[in-house]
């Protein structure tokens, strides 16, 4: 895997942590979700201030290389990288307004934000906000962050599209459901929210207008959004090539036939798969290097640089799960153990692909975009 390189003493401030991680991963796999004093660990990374604005105090990145230090989360554990991933979440709260924003950095630019996002709630307008009571799901990383966001319907001010009403975590109630079997340490637990009014100016359009002009705010939001979650499955499948790789020469099977690393199926589509997700990494690196580029030059990307940004953020979730399937296929009757690394892989693997920003309508969307038609699915820009 090729990385862009970061400063020494952030270099060895983040490969401290990924070794702190490879030591906790089971830990939080057991209890169901990263806890607060890791979210601390990576805020010593700076990766919670790569998207907060450099007016409060923020050190913004580039997309390619938040995602890179994203997917190699991932590889050593894809639950902290589903985490960690929104830590891009900044770009989202760049739309609320500056006042709210100097409040929101007060104590400095390093936040955590989680949302529960679906389904919409009603929330019933106040003369200052929105009374908001309702029951959210899936807010991933809920446990560390600092603030939270659930969905509420939008009005007239906002063209009728959801807002995100944004709240302390001591105006929430946090439901521990999550019981699944890929990405189960995210903690994307329920939201519970009973009869709060949020002020209007702490609510925002995800995605909507933001009132900071910086170059990071001008990359599209919801592809990003979409990028940072595909990432996350390209750190899961290297994690899987990486597995054949080391092991192909020492495993051989109860049978007595040959290691793995000589039989010639085995070689051939490990070969292929590495082919196919690199080819699949260097597509997506490539296209957000070419908006950010777009961005700086104070241009705004395109309905077709979005398009191929969704296009291929799909396309490498995609690829990644299929590159950790074709391991496990090969790989002989161990991966079929519950604790097996590669049956771990391969359900953490499934989850990104699922995701509504990553699914197959999004090919529908792009391609209608490509031609000239509006995209199919709603919120795909």
């Amino acid at each position: 895997m090729v990385h862009v390189q970061d400063s020494v003493d952030t270099t060895a401030v983040f490969d401290e942590v990924l070794a702190e991680l490879e030591q906790r991963r089971t830990e939080f796999r057991a209890q169901r979700f990263v806890p607060k004093d890791f979210v601390e660990r990576l805020k010593q990374t700076g990766l919670y201030r790569s998207a907060t604005p450099a007016k409060f105090g923020g050190e913004p990145l580039p997309p390619a290389r938040f995602l890179d230090r994203i997917e190699r989360i991932s590889a050593v554990d894809g639950s902290t990288g589903w985490v960690a991933s929104f830590a891009f979440s900044q770009v989202y709260l760049a739309a609320l307004p500056l006042e709210t924003q100097a409040e929101l950095y007060r104590d400095g630019p390093d936040l955590a934000f989680a949302g529960g996002l679906f389904p919409i709630q009603p929330a019933t307008a106040t003369d200052r906000g929105f009374l908001v009571d309702g029951h959210w799901k899936f807010a991933s990383g809920c446990m560390g962050a600092d603030v939270l966001g659930v969905g509420i319907p939008g009005d007239e001010s906002n063209d009728g599209k959801p807002r995100t009403a944004v709240l302390r975590p001591d105006q929430v109630e946090i439901v521990q459901d999550w019981d699944v079997a890929g990405m189960r340490g995210t903690g994307s637990f329920d939201l519970v929210v009973r009869n709060v009014e949020v002020p209007r100016e702490w609510t925002f359009t995800r995605g909507g207008e933001p009132t900071v002009d910086e170059p990071l705010y001008r990359y599209p939001a919801v592809a990003y959004a979409a990028q940072v979650l595909a990432v996350t499955g390209a750190g899961i499948a290297r994690a899987a090539l990486d597995h054949a790789e080391r092991v192909g020469g020492g495993y051989a099977g109860v049978t007595g036939a040959p290691k793995l690393a000589d039989r010639s199926y085995y070689r051939t589509e490990v070969a292929a798969a590495e082919a196919a997700l690199r080819s699949a990494r260097a597509w997506f690196y490539d296209l957000s290097h070419e908006v950010w580029e777009t961005v700086v030059s104070g241009g705004d990307a395109t309905d077709e640089q979005n398009a191929h940004l969704r296009l291929a953020s799909a396309y490498l979730a995609r690829t990644a799960s299929e590159t950790v399937g074709k391991i496990v296929e090969i790989s002989g009757t161990a991966p079929i153990h519950n604790d097996h690394p590669l049956q771990l892989l391969l359900r953490d693997a499934l989850v990104p692909k699922q995701h509504a920003f990553l699914g197959p309508a999004m090919y529908d969307s792009a391609g209608a975009v490509l031609m000239g038609l509006p995209p199919t699915t709603a919120g795909f820009r």
